[in-house]
């Protein structure tokens, strides 16, 4: 299957969009874009895999149904969220959608910077999409929902961070006997973290040794960006047990273990030197490497195995234009310490991170009302199977029957039903408004800690105290 991503004007858009628009009941869209006449909604996102189809394929769909403009602005991840948050607060209005991460939304929601679409929605009948229920939504809904429940996010995009591995290197004959004699055991995907780094140096000297462009691990090892402190916090040190940046809420914010805190504990500790020495052994480009470039690292075919983001599993296991390892692309679950996968399947701790994002309205916008119908269009169920080819998403619940959706499952090595069956065993962001201010305050450190300015250990002490201190100055430690 060839996935084309950044679909432009182009014969397959617009095959989409003819074939999407007469299975829907195109009476309410018309009637209720009327009222909208010479509006344009303007939109700021992330340009991923999900948004660029919301760009370039629902978006002019959704005009030629309604009269509505849309236009979407695709950027990087810093400007995104520089250009939404400023506008916000200076109350400009420029916006109509902006891109609210997962992890952001509760420092969105204590400024009061969003439209409450369930209030809304109920205040005004005559919005309501007789499609639209919020009840056809997955639970990832939930994590844009305020104490009264109410949606503040339409979800665009929802995925987890598996453990992707080549199935081609870890079937082949010579590789695997080779591994057997080298290790005594058998290659297949690691459960722990010793067998994961076994499996990464293996491979890294395998490509040294047969001149190949081939290392065992893949590593989101920027030493300047954002990127990197989230692969650390969320993705490798709940493996090792350390959870929600290992801040404790309920003990007054701890962060550092003198305090009763986690986030210089042995595990986070252990956690770091694992991860650095698998940053050591990764391509080259990995210390340069955010979300994006690890995705494009594995599809190169440079990486025997990696924790890669689902947004991009997509298109690496089936977009030839994209990927040199189609159609050998396995997942997995994490490699994990003893106790992890229970304490997650309990519901006291979790995997790694249950990641994406919603379309929320400013409330300074300027075009609420026809904002809120765009939102409402995009959750169609209609619209979601081509929405989960082109990005690897599934924000509803009934697309993961879908025939097509199923047939892109088997070729991700059944990520889909990891989304679906192991979904809950992941995590979003901790509920912290206080999320940009502490990682921002000991980023700094963590990078000097990835530059060898500052060894782990101090490194971690230094960040514990600083996020305590950070916590103090705002008033959420007393």
């Amino acid at each position: 299957m060839n996935i084309a991503l950044k679909i432009g004007a182009s014969a397959l858009a617009l095959s989409f969009a003819a074939g999407m628009a007469t299975a829907q009941d195109d009476s309410f869209w018309k009637e209720a874009g009327a009222q909208f006449e010479g509006v344009t909604l303007r939109g700021v996102t992330e340009a991923t895999p999900p948004s660029n189809y919301i760009k370039d394929v629902l978006a002019p769909q959704f005009e030629e149904l309604t009269g509505i403009r849309v236009d979407i602005e695709t950027t990087s991840w810093d400007q995104m969220y520089d250009k939404a948050i400023k506008d916000m607060e200076a109350g400009t209005g420029i916006y109509d959608m902006v891109y609210i991460e997962q992890d952001i939304v509760y420092a969105y929601l204590a400024r009061d910077f969003l439209t409450d679409i369930t209030g809304t929605l109920t205040e005004k009948p005559e919005l309501k999409a007789p499609a639209f229920e919020e009840s056809l939504l997955t639970s990832f809904a939930e994590f844009f929902r305020d104490d009264d429940g109410h949606l503040y996010g339409m979800p665009v995009e929802a995925f987890i961070k598996p453990y992707l591995y080549r199935t081609d290197l870890f079937s082949d004959p010579e590789i695997m006997a080779a591994f057997k004699e080298q290790t005594g055991r058998d290659l297949v995907p690691a459960k722990t973290h010793e067998e994961y780094t076994e499996i990464a140096d293996f491979f890294t000297q395998w490509g040294k040794d047969h001149d190949m462009d081939l290392w065992g691990t893949t590593a989101q090892a920027h030493t300047g960006h954002a990127a990197s402190w989230y692969e650390y916090f969320e993705s490798v040190a709940p493996t090792f047990g350390v959870y929600n940046w290992g801040i404790d809420p309920e003990n007054n914010y701890a962060a550092t273990v003198e305090n009763g805190g986690r986030m210089n504990s042995p595990e986070a500790k252990e956690a770091l030197k694992w991860w650095l020495h698998l940053r050591d052994i990764a391509p080259p480009e990995s210390v340069q490497s955010t979300w994006t470039e690890v995705a494009t690292t594995f599809a190169a075919g440079r990486a025997a195995q990696g924790l890669v983001y689902g947004e991009n599993a997509a298109w690496i296991a089936s977009d030839e234009n994209q990927s040199r390892v189609v159609g050998n692309v396995g997942v997995a679950l994490p490699p994990l310490s003893d106790g992890v996968l229970e304490a997650a399947e309990s519901g006291e701790g979790y995997l790694g991170y249950y990641d994406g994002g919603a379309f929320g309205v400013p409330v300074t916008s300027k075009n609420k009302d026809a904002a809120l119908l765009f939102l409402q269009y995009i959750a169609q169920d209609e619209l979601q199977a081509d929405w989960a080819l082109a990005g690897s998403r599934i924000t509803n619940n009934a697309t993961y029957d879908d025939p097509k959706v199923q047939a892109l499952n088997e070729e991700l090595g059944g990520y889909f039903d990891m989304l679906r069956d192991q979904g809950d065993l992941f995590g979003g962001a901790p509920a912290y408004p206080f999320h940009a201010q502490v990682r921002e305050a000991t980023a700094p450190i963590f990078y000097s800690i990835l530059t060898g300015d500052i060894g782990p250990d101090e490194g971690l002490d230094q960040m514990a105290a600083k996020a305590e201190e950070e916590l103090t100055s705002l008033g959420y430690r007393q």
